[in-house]
């Protein structure tokens, strides 16, 4: 091997610079970003159910079910209030894909045909006004969706106990308040019944009591008087 080989395989073999070699330069980033607090808005709540689906709505113009999106699903309970809502994002943009409360009485049910699915009716916010959806949600297994129909009829059930609680308490509380009503009207009543009797007792025997104290004074009634002077 030539001299002139030598040093030109020696040139491809040496490493190019950059491609490892530390050079020990800081370059300054051209913009500086700072660090900013990102609310969610579901801070105040806790999460009884997070599970990954793919969420359609029916289009009742189109009669078909059209995909809202794949993402997380979950069930939200409040800490002070203990209401409970449904929150789905999709899972890169985190734009919503439904927003509504669970609400007394409502009702979920498997999808016909696919143990997979689940279909119920809600008033959704995830758009900014309030709409009547008819949703369907898909689960990769038949033990999630199991799931999530169990923890949402488990919530609504819950909700239409206390809701019932709550009348019946409102009931108990107007019956009693009727009966103490009632109770100061009979006191009052017999209040009132002994105080008549005795005025009306007062008047009666008035008369008596002046013709005897007339008597006992020596006074003549003006007729017998006048009786007296014809005489």
């Amino acid at each position: 091997m030539s001299s002139a080989d030598a040093e030109h395989r020696e040139d491809e073999e040496a490493p190019l610079a950059g491609d490892d070699e530390d050079t020990g330069a800081q370059v300054a980033p051209i913009v500086r970003l700072e660090e900013v607090a990102v609310t969610t808005g579901e801070e105040d709540e806790d999460a009884i159910l997070d599970l990954k689906a793919k969420l359609y709505r029916f289009d009742k113009d189109g009669n078909q079910w059209k995909e809202r999106g794949a993402g997380t699903v979950k069930l939200l309970k409040h800490k002070k209030t203990g209401k409970v809502r449904l929150v789905m994002r999709q899972s890169k943009t985190l734009k919503i894909c439904a927003n509504h409360l669970v609400l007394p009485k409502m009702t979920v049910q498997e999808h016909a045909g696919n143990e997979k699915s689940s279909v119920w009716h809600a008033t959704d916010f995830a758009d900014g006004e309030l709409k009547e959806e008819l949703f369907c949600i898909r689960f990769a297994s038949i033990e999630n969706n199991r799931l999530f129909m169990e923890k949402f009829q488990e919530v609504a059930e819950s909700l239409s106990t206390e809701e019932e609680n709550e009348d019946a308490t409102k009931a108990a509380g107007l019956l009693e308040n009727l009966s103490v009503e009632e109770r100061k009207t009979k006191e009052k009543a017999e209040e009132e019944a002994p105080a008549a009797a005795t005025s009306g007792t007062v008047k009666e025997d008035a008369p008596a009591e002046e013709k005897a104290e007339e008597k006992a004074e020596g006074k003549v009634p003006a007729a017998a008087v006048e009786e007296k002077k014809d005489t």
